[in-house]
């Protein structure tokens, strides 16, 4: 372990690091899905039915806002957070050739958040699927497309995950995802008048790389049937 001159022990140095990009409008599609910088104009009406269809409103349970009463209210939030840079929204636009020939359109909206170019650290949040793309591969694949832009063509060095520490799916996709729990912060903040204890995870680019190739090869078409169930799980041993 390295010491200053008063041998006090020190990080190792990052050679050559400078500050990183910020997230880009555009992220380079997959054979699934495909991400698009939220537009309430062109994804409103249709993640507003997509989102419909979770009639008792369940998946909102852990956002600090929604469910939505009608398409106007939910036309004046994404007016709201779809043109800023931090969160950097994206709606998740389903391309999966099981679907039929024509697009479903946008099912789901993730973005990017507390963006640290200075650190190269950014968090994935404000994920919501709808039940058109909940269990399916295209919601894996727009997780990994978020973290392929991330690590490989911005260069970041960590990418968070955090959710209430009460969301037990959440925390199961954080680490079938290939993310490491880190901690919990007790009494974090306040939710919808509920205190949320907040569960920390996260990949570094050391680890990015087998957590790549363990998405990659699930991902491929060779490891799903003909009606799109897994072969492989993409759990960890």
């Amino acid at each position: 372990m390295e010491t200053n001159a008063l041998g006090q022990p020190i990080g190792p140095a990052v050679p050559g690091w400078t500050p990183r990009p910020r997230p880009a409008a555009v992220v380079p599609a997959g054979r699934y899905c495909r991400l698009e910088r939220l537009d309430p104009d062109r994804h409103g009406e249709q993640l507003f039915a997509a989102d419909r269809l979770d009639a008792r409103g369940e998946s909102w349970t852990y956002l600090p806002y929604g469910p939505f009463a009608d398409l106007a209210a939910y036309r004046d939030w994404l007016s709201q957070v779809a043109h800023g840079d931090d969160p950097c929204f994206y709606a998740i636009v389903d391309t999966d050739p099981l679907t039929g020939s024509a697009e479903r359109g946008a099912v789901g909206v993730a973005s990017l958040l507390r963006i640290q170019p200075e650190a190269g650290s950014i968090e994935v949040g404000h994920i919501h699927l709808s039940p058109l793309l909940q269990r399916r591969r295209a919601a894996t694949e727009a997780q990994y497309l978020l973290m392929r832009h991330v690590f490989d063509d911005l260069g970041y060095r960590r990418y968070e995950w955090k959710c209430d520490a009460l969301n037990a799916p959440s925390r199961v996709a954080a680490e079938r995802l290939g993310f490491r729990y880190e901690g919990t912060f007790r009494q974090a903040t306040v939710v919808k008048g509920r205190n949320r204890d907040t569960a920390w995870y996260a990949i570094v680019d050391s680890e990015w790389p087998v957590v790549r190739d363990r998405l990659t090869a699930w991902l491929r078409p060779e490891n799903f049937d003909g009606q799109g169930r897994q072969i492989t799980s993409l759990r960890r041993p």
